[in-house]
């Protein structure tokens, strides 16, 4: 009896927490909505509400980003918007460690953590966790 419940468990879990985490992101995703004239909203033009319309102009909302930024102009307001933000002092901590975390993870070599390692660091007898992100390359003196 016990050995079903435990693998019920196991398996409705994380099931359920699945569904939970797509549940808020979808919901949390529902929320660019806002962005549209109240005229132009689900419940207004549908009468009702339309779950995962948000979502659908989330990915509409990156994909058309993306599209902008990939030719010369919007490189060059991209350069520009960056420099902005890194002469602001506290946006510039925050901005700079998530722009080079998601540099690292969306990386188009496909290499974004070649594999975790264990360092001495930061004192003797001390161990961190660190990821590999490429080749090392030369001697190190």
């Amino acid at each position: 009896m016990r050995k079903y419940f435990i693998t019920g468990l196991l398996i409705l879990v994380p099931l359920g927490i699945t569904f939970w985490v797509l549940h808020a992101i979808i919901t949390t995703m529902d929320q660019s909505l806002l962005l549209l004239p109240e005229q132009w909203r689900p419940e207004v033009v549908f009468g009702t509400k339309v779950p995962g319309l948000g979502a659908l102009l989330t990915v509409l909302i990156v994909f058309v980003t993306g599209l902008l930024t990939r030719n010369f102009i919007g490189n060059y307001v991209v350069r520009i918007w960056e420099g902005l933000l890194n002469r602001i002092p506290i946006v510039n901590s925050i901005y700079s460690s998530v722009k080079q975390v998601s540099d690292t993870l969306f990386s188009s070599s496909g290499n974004a953590f070649r594999k975790a390692v264990l360092i001495e660091y930061p004192r003797r007898d001390c161990w961190t966790i660190g990821f590999l992100t490429g080749v090392p390359g030369g001697d190190v003196v």
